[in-house]
């Protein structure tokens, strides 16, 4: 009897331990602490450059009021521009930094699988960008190192892609988590940029993840909001439309910083000067502007907390704006290593404070705190950047520990969200990935699967006769052509195309030869696909005709025949496209 018992309990626990949601559960908890650990060194590493390009470990700006040389501002971007550009050339595999974007498209259409090596050393960059002053966040590096981590785990444990993707997702939970003390926030960012869904499969890993990331945090840091203020509140709800307005000026300013971000990279691969040496330039160019403006250094937290505690005139509220923007453009623009978390929250303070005191003009009594305008800029400003407007509200409340504003907030990242996708479209990461060739539109899977083009699935056993060729040296080709379908070209460019069906009563009377040319039998000459095209584009051609075999052209312009494409193979896609939509969606329940 009691063997059996013991049998009996030995087989609940092997099931119990290989249900998903308790398997991938138990592997969170080891992913979140570690994850944790590495956000808490990543902060240290941070705060390490900091002290060793300013002998402080505040914020560099910080060490101005005590009479320290312009040089000690100046000079820090530039030497950690030189080191930044010399380790992302020669140590990444791919000559450029890890951040959010790469952990989104790993999650869409990498399998949940990310390169150990380069998540580090974009972590090392991260800290020494942001330790020597670079205008950036660390919020991205710190993700971009969780979901590295939990990857690494992933692929160790042989996972499959929904597990790796949870676990990537629950890595990036806890880097959240631990680095802003905002398990919430961490979540819901996971599953809102991270996973793509909010699927009960995912939800208790990654908020296992979360929670222990959020201890450790608290252990290590103290359980501290980021930002000290006093309370606010909402003095009148008249004020509702002006926060609609904050709202669409924080989308506009946010558009402003997405769009320059790209249009500054090529301005400095215009410069024509070595990859390794552009964040050297952009760190002089940050290193000027800090002179007269060292606000704008690194995360620039101090500054984002004096204009939450209503410390700055209008004036400078305005210039510390335009000043982070263009400082945060310039910095990954030229490529120095860094998230756009922190400077839109500092943008959104600066631009909501600013607001604040030009509604509060007209009527004064009806105003609430310049802080109240700063804390609900911070939201919809970082909303409209990340393109998360759920887990940006809540991190909010987290880092500012006032949940009072909750209907200004929501009503102003309701705004930015709705004009920045109205206005722009994709976010800043899913921008990123567009400039680069990956388009994720649709969501994770749709996304994923629409990138390919056509290249993998043309063929060349086509025919081509040029329109000015005989009517005997078409029926010769169409008998000898393995697909019964000739391509017409006329002046190199794609005409048209010929089947035996479509010479009529001329396929046997020979009659007409010497008076007619292969040109004057075209009738069809719509069924081509560019071999950039989607396979939906290829779908799309066939449906339109009865034709088993359409040409395939480089460019509109040129019209070049480069290939063919049978139907057969495209249904053969198509099927594969349903079955792995069908799989995706599995995994979302």
């Amino acid at each position: 009897m009691n063997k059996y018992l013991v049998l009996k309990i030995k087989r609940r626990l092997s099931r119990t331990v290989h249900d998903q949601n308790i398997y991938l559960s138990l592997i969170s908890l080891g992913v979140g602490a570690v994850v944790a650990l590495a956000a808490v060194i990543f902060r240290d590493s941070i705060s390490f450059f900091q002290y060793l390009f300013s002998l402080s470990t505040q914020q560099i700006y910080s060490v101005m009021g005590d009479n320290f040389s312009i040089w000690l501002v100046a000079v820090p971007p530039i030497l950690g521009g030189l080191i930044v550009g010399f380790v992302i050339k020669y140590f990444t595999q791919k000559g450029r930094a890890n951040g959010v974007a790469e952990v989104i498209e790993a999650s869409a259409i990498g399998g949940g699988k990310m390169n150990m090596q380069d998540g580090l050393v974009s972590a090392f960059a991260s800290a020494l960008s942001i330790g020597c002053g670079a205008s950036v966040g660390r919020e991205g590096p710190a993700v971009q190192l969780g979901a590295t981590l939990a990857s690494y785990v992933g692929e160790g444990l042989k996972l499959d892609r929904n597990q790796c993707r949870i676990l990537l997702g629950a890595g990036a939970a806890s880097a959240i988590a631990a680095s802003f003390n905002a398990p919430f926030a961490g979540v819901f960012f996971a599953h809102e940029v991270i996973i793509g869904h909010y699927a009960l499969t995912a939800f208790a890993p990654v908020a296992v993840a979360a929670i222990i990331g959020t201890v450790v945090s608290r252990v290590y840091f103290g359980d501290f909001p980021a930002f000290t203020i006093s309370s606010h509140e909402i003095e009148s709800f008249f004020e509702l439309p002006a926060f609609v307005i904050l709202g669409v000026v924080c989308a506009l300013v946010a558009i402003v910083l997405i769009r320059s971000v790209p249009l500054t990279q090529r301005l400095f691969r215009f410069l024509k000067v070595p990859i390794w040496l552009m964040p050297a330039i952009g760190g002089l160019v940050i290193g000027v502007f800090a002179i007269w403006f060292p606000e704008i250094l690194g995360v620039g937290y101090e500054a984002t907390n004096k204009a939450l505690n209503e410390d700055y005139e209008l004036s400078v509220l305005l210039t510390l704006l335009i000043m982070k923007l263009i400082a945060t453009v310039i910095c990954l623009g030229s490529g120095f290593v860094g998230g756009v978390f922190s400077p839109s929250l500092f943008m959104g303070a600066m631009l909501g404070g600013a607001f604040g005191i030009i509604v509060a003009w007209p009527f004064p009594e009806l105003a609430s705190s310049l802080g109240s305008y700063s804390i609900t800029g911070m939201g919809a400003m970082a909303a409209a950047v990340l393109g998360a407007p759920i887990s940006t509200t809540i991190m909010i409340f987290e880092l500012t520990g006032d949940y009072r504003l909750t209907l200004s907030v929501l009503v102003a990242v309701v705004a930015s969200t709705i004009i920045t996708r109205s206005l722009h479209g994709p976010s800043y990461f899913l921008w990123m990935l567009a400039h680069r060739g990956v388009v994720l539109q649709g969501g994770h899977e749709v996304g994923a699967l629409s990138r390919p083009n056509l290249k993998s699935l043309i063929r060349h056993d086509h025919s081509i006769l040029n329109g000015d060729d005989s009517l005997p040296s078409l029926r010769k080709s169409l008998v000898s052509a393995a697909n019964g379908e000739v391509f017409i070209t006329q002046e190199g460019r794609f005409f048209g195309r010929l089947m035996i069906s479509d010479m009529g009563k001329l396929a046997f009377d020979k009659k007409y030869d010497k008076q007619k040319t292969v040109i004057d039998l075209v009738t069809v000459t719509d069924l081509f696909v560019y071999e950039t095209d989607t396979l939906e584009n290829a779908v799309e051609v066939f449906s339109g005709g009865e034709d088993p075999l359409v040409a395939v052209l480089d460019a509109p312009d040129t019209k070049k025949i480069v290939g063919c494409l049978h139907e057969r193979d495209v249904i053969r896609a198509q099927l594969t496209y349903v079955r792995q939509l069908e799989r995706l969606r599995e995994d979302e329940h």
